[in-house]
């Protein structure tokens, strides 16, 4: 009689399921999985060795590209480290600035997760109505910083430049009439907070749109419903954090934990789940979106009233203003040393972290006293989570591992680094 043997087939890294690069090995019978072997490293452009090399400040846009999802979070992180080397002060409404702009990456991570995922396990609609949700969010980068995506808005001090009073509109084309402009244009006739706040009311119906669509769904709750269950003192044993770990039932948050800038301030709740299974990740990450959008309403009413500065006023950090650079030479040779030489960030060691999207994104940085990071140390989430998935997807069939690594939200871009 024939021997029935295990075998082993490749999942990636071209399937688009893998979420990038991932290459996973798994071993099957039949179509149980036995072991699940994930392979990293197809994304590695060595950003931890490359930033040794650039300034403190020329620094800024390679975090952008580690997770390419949630962009200013990362930033955060590194120039929270910078400002912990040089003990500098942050002027407050920068800080309410890079909070609502760190909840507003957060719902474009989320509303990412959320289309990626829904159309992982089959349900196709979702990822066009979370992208239109998205496009919005992405407009605000822009206005902010120029770029849709890679923006380089924080910097050490403070952020690039303060809120714009005007939004981009659009324009008439071939294909878009006069009036179907104007319908688009009806939100962006105000400055950026007055878009936001626009964005911020129409939002939970929106929320609430895609838990109609999905939360009591029967075949997403089949899909998701004890699919990749990890227990807390597991979670905690792994590493978990953010929503991996909240959705385990572990009430763990930095935001409040150990709250940085101004989350102290805030009114928010933080949501955990039961069981630690994909859907109570789920449920966790759509509340998630909601306090997210209660943070910003709470940012805009404080920007609103309280106009000031948004970089530190110590010109070796930070630029002088424009308009005295014209005028005064010595603004003028801080603007050229700071972008031509850096400033010089005293000896020491830092670590410093941010509540991400995805959980604890933190920074570890060592200087010599030099205008260039002596070393750094990047702590991403998902290369934590990811090291679960052979234990998360034993046991399992082919098609809960797709659904256990949307759930798990990984972007390679942090993870090879």
């Amino acid at each position: 009689m024939a021997e029935i043997r295990n075998y082993t087939v490749n999942f990636g890294p071209q399937h688009p399921a893998a979420h990038g690069v991932l290459r996973l090995i798994l071993e099957l019978d039949g179509e149980v999985i036995q072991r699940a072997d994930p392979h990293i490293g197809l994304l590695h452009r060595a950003t931890e060795k490359l930033v040794e090399q650039k300034t403190f400040l020329q620094t800024v846009p390679y975090m952008d590209r580690l997770d390419y999802i949630s962009m200013m979070c990362n930033e955060h992180s590194y120039v929270l480290a910078v400002e912990k080397l040089l003990g500098i002060e942050v002027p407050l409404r920068a800080q309410y600035i890079r909070v609502m702009f760190d909840e507003i990456t957060r719902l474009m991570n989320h509303l990412f997760w959320l289309g990626a995922q829904a159309i992982d396990v089959g349900a196709m609609a979702l990822l066009l109505y979370s992208f239109r949700d998205r496009e919005d969010l992405m407009d605000c980068y822009e206005a902010v910083s120029g770029a849709r995506m890679h923006a380089a808005y924080y910097r050490p001090g403070g952020v690039y430049r303060d809120l714009p009073d005007s939004m981009p509109q659009f324009q008439p084309t071939n294909t878009r009439s006069v009036k179907k402009t104007a319908v688009l244009n009806e939100s962006r006739q105000g400055s950026l907070l007055d878009f936001i706040d626009d964005f911020t009311q129409r939002f939970p119906k929106h929320v609430d749109e895609y838990e109609t669509l999905l939360t009591d769904n029967r075949i997403w709750k089949q899909r998701l419903v004890g699919v990749g269950v990890v227990s807390p003192e597991r979670a905690k044993a792994l590493g978990f954090v953010g929503p991996m770990l909240r959705g385990s039932g572990v009430e763990w948050d930095l935001r409040k934990k150990q709250p940085y800038e101004v989350y102290d301030r805030l009114d928010f709740d933080i949501p955990v789940g039961t069981q630690g299974d994909c859907y109570d990740r789920y449920l966790v990450r759509i509340e998630e979106m909601r306090q997210s959008n209660r943070i910003i309403r709470q940012c805009i009413d404080w920007l609103r009233k309280n106009p000031g500065p948004v970089m530190t006023g110590n010109h070796k950090v930070g630029p002088p203003r424009r308009a005295d650079m014209k005028a005064d030479m010595e603004s003028l040779i801080h603007h050229f040393k700071l972008f031509t030489e850096g400033f010089q960030v005293p000896e020491g060691e830092a670590y410093a972290a941010i509540e991400g999207p995805k959980g604890e994104f933190g920074i570890y940085l060592i200087s010599d006293g030099a205008n260039k990071p002596y070393r750094m140390k990047i702590r991403s989430p998902a290369f934590a989570h990811l090291q679960a998935l052979g234990e998360m997807a034993q046991g399992m069939l082919i098609a809960d591992a797709v659904t256990i690594i949307g759930s798990l939200d990984i972007v390679f871009g942090e993870i090879d680094r």
